[in-house]
């Protein structure tokens, strides 16, 4: 066992300083193109027809923004990075229990009309996005 993990640790090794990155561009990537496929807005849209069309489109620029933040937080260094990705992350996380709650509330995440998938994977922006709240830029 510790000769497997030894190997598996020379392997990680020198990719270790991307892991942080690998989730971070995958959140941001993730929640920009969620946002970005909702505009331009349809003011007839379930979105937009169940929010308001002005809670509808703050939804649709958080998403875009909070993504491109926790992509570009990452790439400005010291604290005005670090406070950029912990309000991505905030914002991240308030629109997640907001969708969680509403737009995805009949989607159980254990059960459900067959969305458990789907469920998991808003459970799972929810968590990332908490993590960069809580963590920022810290390594």
């Amino acid at each position: 066992m510790e000769k497997l993990n030894n190997l598996l640790e020379k392997i990680a090794n020198p990719l270790f300083g991307f892991a942080d990155w690998i989730i971070r561009l995958g959140l941001g990537i993730s929640f920009f193109l969620h946002g970005f496929g909702k505009l331009p807005l349809d003011a007839s849209g379930w979105l937009a027809s169940n929010l308001g069309y002005p809670i509808a489109l703050m939804v649709a620029w958080g998403e875009v923004l909070a993504g491109l933040g926790i992509i570009l937080g990452g790439l400005i260094a010291g604290t005005i990075g670090s406070l950029i990705t912990r309000i991505s992350g905030g914002a991240i996380g308030v629109i997640m229990i907001g969708a969680i709650s509403i737009a995805h509330s009949n989607w159980g995440i254990f059960f459900g009309e067959g969305r458990t998938l789907f469920a998991s994977e808003q459970l799972f922006l929810l968590l990332l996005g908490v993590y960069f709240a809580i963590k920022g830029n810290q390594k």
